[in-house]
């Protein structure tokens, strides 16, 4: 895998998520399945956009005691997506056990990425709220480095933390960077954000891009900037 753009498929459902990807015709962009659709649609829905040739990031944050963790990575597994993820927030024994869940019997398995901090979450917020006094950037390294410890593919970040991710943990530990937001557009939700130019020139390894694609009157055509911006 090398550096590509994740379309966020936040649709309510099979109809809508169906109609976007058919605007694509026979160009298929990697997306990512959040709990929005999958809870309405079920693992069924994973299963026919995986069909039609999409590579897919799961994104469900698994965040619980290491043993349902693990079962539930096996379970996932068995759906042939290409990344998935948890919360770093779950220690060392919990992603250890993801791990051991998501690799199938034959030694192959998904990528496995943690989730650090959201790009919601701000620092004022993390400490008043979360009770973590440490600044944004040493919490997110910290929980990267724990997730390299438990043998993880990389992390989910913001893409102002990817640089130093690479930094503490190398060229190869993947960080996958939402909160990428165009120059002239509206970052909704999003505190900690940054074009998809800046996103590569930091070294983020894959943005996610939900809104700005989705909601564009010719997302095609959004996409395709994306791909410009940070591809090359």
């Amino acid at each position: 895998m090398g550096k590509d753009v994740i379309i966020a498929l936040d649709f309510p459902g099979r109809e809508q998520t169906f109609a976007f990807l058919d605007k694509f015709q026979d160009r298929k962009p990697f997306v990512k399945i959040g709990m929005e659709l999958f809870y309405a649609t079920g693992p069924e829905m994973v299963r026919q956009i995986k069909a039609r040739g999409h590579q897919i990031f799961l994104d469900l944050k698994l965040h619980d005691i290491p043993n349902t963790v693990k079962r539930a990575m096996a379970a996932l597994s068995a759906l042939d997506v290409d990344m998935c993820n948890l919360h770093a927030a779950g220690t060392v024994a919990m992603m250890e056990a993801a791990l051991e869940g998501l690799t199938r019997p034959d030694g192959t398995r998904p990528l496995l990425l943690a989730v650090t901090q959201l790009t919601s979450t701000s620092e004022e917020r993390m400490r008043e709220e979360l009770w973590i006094d440490h600044p944004m950037d040493q919490t997110v390294l910290h929980y990267t480095e724990l997730a390299k410890k438990a043998g993880l593919d990389g992390v989910v970040c913001s893409p102002l933390e990817a640089g130093k991710v690479h930094d503490r943990c190398g060229s190869s530990f993947l960080t996958v960077t939402p909160g990428v937001r165009f120059a002239d557009g509206d970052i909704g939700d999003q505190v900690r954000v940054m074009t998809p130019a800046e996103a590569k020139r930091i070294g983020s390894d894959y943005i996610v891009v939900g809104r700005p694609i989705t909601q564009a009157a010719d997302p095609v055509a959004a996409w395709q900037r994306c791909i410009d911006e940070f591809v090359g």
